[in-house]
């Protein structure tokens, strides 16, 4: 039953220190054996409460719905036993959990607030961005003024799409803001150059090493942060001794004139995940020959 990421799970908590809680889920089916997973979570050291261990474990059905609210309880007793508190009373702080680009509402980035409390007007940073809270949503999408810790809310007011696991940071002034925001920019920038002639050397060694090797260069553009991480990781890995495929640039949002010009430049194919071409920049595909392809599931174009 057990998979490798579960056990790699456990050590990395354990390495952490911190506790664990586990949650035995889709008790519903006809076939589920919660005390066999029982049993083979006492190898590594997790012995249930109700047999005489101190390991808290959970049956549930995440598709039925049983015991959600015990599992919710299980993890409020944790935080009362370690004394978990959070500061509500100064700046927030938390990380992003997922961002995207909404039609309307521009840059979307969903937040767990960690520490401190987030209010409708805030001037932030988040990774490479900056911006002015323009609105707050709840889990529910209805508009609050302010978030406390342990709330996950949407954030609009940002200057672009950030990634997800930036860390997302309140702060009193503009200015301020916008400096951490742009030296981080150009940080990155210095990064990226050095990563890609970094490449070049070690590519030129390795034509040397392997003959002819061919490159496939691909430009990533998907709806959301988490798809164009995912489309792009799964396109990486389909790399041979033969052809290398190289995502030579990955984004969130609409596929743009900039892309079909960096496409044209380098001889790369445009894949769009739940994205489409604006009209300025198909029209300049089709003469430029640039070959944009359009996908909504990842194994298609893992496929193609």
């Amino acid at each position: 039953i057990f998979m490798p990421q579960t056990r790699e799970a456990i050590n990395h908590s354990k390495a952490a220190g911190v506790p664990i809680i586990v949650a035995i889920n889709k008790i519903d089916k006809p076939d589920s054996k919660p005390d066999r997973v029982k049993q083979e979570l006492m190898e590594f050291g997790l012995i249930s409460s109700e047999w005489g261990g101190d390991s808290t474990i959970v049956e549930v059905s995440a598709k039925k719905r049983i015991n959600l609210e015990g599992l919710l309880e299980m993890i409020l007793l944790q935080a009362d036993v370690m004394d978990l508190k959070a500061n509500a009373n100064k700046p927030a702080k938390g990380t992003v959990v997922e961002g995207k680009l909404d039609k309307g509402r521009g840059p979307v980035a969903t937040v767990l607030v960690q520490e401190g409390t987030l209010k409708n007007g805030d001037y932030c940073v988040v990774g490479i961005h900056s911006g002015r809270v323009r609105a707050i949503h709840n889990d529910r999408g209805e508009k609050v003024l302010e978030a406390g810790p342990s709330m996950p809310v949407e954030v609009i007011g940002l200057s672009g799409v950030p990634d997800a696991g930036d860390i997302f940071v309140s702060l009193k002034d503009e200015k301020q803001a916008k400096e951490i925001a742009t030296l981080r920019q150009i940080k990155q920038r210095e990064v990226e150059m050095a990563k890609h002639s970094k490449i070049t050397l070690e590519d030129l060694y390795k034509q040397i090493q392997s003959g002819d090797v061919k490159d496939l260069n691909v430009i990533v553009k998907g709806d959301v942060q988490g798809s164009v991480e995912v489309v792009a990781d799964s396109l990486r890995k389909l790399s041979t001794d033969a052809v290398r495929l190289n995502v030579i640039h990955s984004a969130v949002g609409a596929i743009t004139e900039t892309d079909v010009n960096l496409a044209a430049a380098s001889n790369t194919i445009i894949i769009g995940f739940n994205v489409r071409p604006e009209v300025k920049a198909q029209a300049m595909a089709e003469k430029e020959g640039v070959d944009i392809r359009l996908y909504s599931i990842i194994y298609d174009a893992v496929e193609d």
